[in-house]
């Protein structure tokens, strides 16, 4: 036995767990690796469509539309935006935090307020590329060449008219409806695992939004610590870091 152990020492007296967190970091973490677990299987269960088909929308071509760029073909720039959108407010959520701890409540309300307008931002971002995923024309992948589906041939993704010569390749007429309508896993997946995604940070600007107003009100000044801050900041960096992998799995892969 040693020494220590013979002196009697108490490795944990309670209060704190014996990973040296409150109990309500420990629960956050709890429930973060929950939440992981569950992004984990959608995307397990999207990679495995994924690659077991030959016919699947092309990001190329899917996602190269910029608000107010009219017909100019820019792939992935807009996503490429709501990504830097969302990974500079987990910034500003780190500031926020880092304020928390030195007492700064005028410091919390600033750039709490900064992370967010980013959340918001981030959203309005989402709900733009929704409705043109929804209503504009796209173009899929098989086997390895580009076809187009949509409303009509007359239009290529996302609005930009089509020549003479490229209706010709797809052997329809100007105007045609087509018949296909693309790789519907594809859009069940996107919709379905953005959507939870948007989902999370909508749950987040809300939860940061009363985190706000708590320190707005000198909640936390009175109870002597932030550390809801840096609960909500847990939360908010794990929806950036899923973002990382929907943005690698919809948008690159």
């Amino acid at each position: 036995m040693s020494a220590v152990a013979q002196q009697g020492t108490k490795w944990w007296s309670g209060g704190k767990s014996p990973f040296n967190v409150s109990y309500g970091k420990v629960m956050m973490w709890y429930f973060l690796m929950s939440d992981a677990f569950t992004f984990g299987a959608f995307l397990i269960s999207y990679g495995t469509i994924r690659f077991s088909v030959n016919h699947w929308a092309d990001p190329n071509q899917v996602f190269n539309a910029f608000p107010l760029a009219g017909h100019a073909n820019l792939p992935l720039a807009f996503v490429s935006l709501m990504t830097f959108i969302l990974i500079a407010s987990s910034v500003t959520m780190v500031l926020a935090v880092h304020e928390g701890h030195k007492m700064n409540k005028k410091g919390v309300e600033k750039y709490m307020l900064w992370t967010i307008l980013g959340g918001l931002a981030f959203l309005g971002c989402q709900a733009w590329e929704w409705t043109h995923m929804i209503t504009g024309d796209h173009a899929v992948l098989v086997n390895g060449q580009i076809e187009h589906w949509g409303t009509t041939v007359t239009h290529n993704p996302w609005g930009v008219a089509a020549s003479h010569e490229e209706l010709a390749k797809l052997g329809v007429a100007a105007g045609q409806h087509v018949t296909t309508p693309g790789p519907i896993a594809f859009g069940g997946y996107f919709f379905g695992i953005t959507g939870f995604h948007g989902f999370h940070v909508f749950s987040g600007v809300i939860i940061n939004l009363v985190m706000y107003i708590k320190t707005k009100m000198g909640h936390f000044d009175q109870r002597g610590h932030y550390e809801m801050i840096e609960k909500a900041g847990l939360y908010w960096h794990f929806v950036d870091l899923v973002w990382v992998f929907v943005f690698l799995c919809f948008y690159l892969v």
